[in-house]
């Protein structure tokens, strides 16, 4: 899931200082799984910046709606009716979302409540991780289901490059060494003798460097 963290309230409310009308857009989705921008985040963060204006003796009306998805066009419409009556929109989404919105309300500035920060999964309770770099080219298959790009911090496709001591990175001795985890992993699965095959290098068009990217689907078009 795509992982993002809400932005400082003190950002927000410089962000928002031009405006009296606001839509508070919520999203049910990824941030709202990473406690980010769900419908709880909605309502805390709207009584947060009543209060803030309350304090500089301003008032301000906020639209409270979570929409279902703030990345899909249809769910997006539903604020159509009403948001003509508003300044800005305020979109606790991912950048996705905020640029959705920007897209199909643009007569009204859409703005970013959340810091969109990485595609990850749960660790544990309240703490999520990077897994993804979304590069376009898996080779999952290959390093025993550990992602090389993304835990490596040098992203080598064959390692491990020589700082790493003791099964933990260079960089920090917090953080495991990504190419360890591969050979452990393999280990586990019987599956060493893949660690002596040269991974080639990957075809980076297919990443971000290839600019923004589409998944094209012909039987789902209409």
């Amino acid at each position: 899931m795509v992982v993002g963290e809400q932005k400082p309230l003190e950002e927000i409310l410089e962000m928002i200082e031009p405006y009296d009308r606001l839509i508070l857009a919520g999203c049910k989705g990824c941030v709202a799984v990473c406690a980010a921008g769900g419908e709880r985040e909605v309502r805390f963060l709207a009584s947060a910046i009543k209060t803030a204006r309350k304090a500089q003796g301003r008032e301000i009306e906020i639209r409270e709606v979570t929409l279902e998805r703030q990345c899909d066009p249809e769910y997006v419409e539903q604020i159509r009716p009403f948001v003509g009556q508003y300044q800005a929109i305020l979109s606790l989404a991912c950048g996705v979302g905020v640029q959705f919105m920007a897209e199909h309300y643009r007569q009204i500035p859409a703005l970013p409540g959340l810091n969109t920060t990485f595609v990850g999964g749960a660790e544990r309770q309240g703490v999520w991780v990077e897994r993804c770099q979304c590069c376009g080219q898996c080779v999952l298959h290959l390093t025993g289901g550990i992602c090389p790009i993304t835990r490596c911090s040098k992203s080598l496709l064959n390692g491990p490059c020589g700082g790493s001591s003791n099964g933990r990175c260079e960089i920090d001795p917090e953080v495991p060494c990504g190419w360890q985890l591969i050979l452990d992993r393999l280990k586990e699965l019987g599956q060493l003798e893949r660690y002596l095959e040269i991974i080639p290098p990957k075809d980076w068009s297919l990443s971000r460097d290839g600019g923004p990217r589409k998944v094209q689907r012909e039987d789902l078009m209409r």
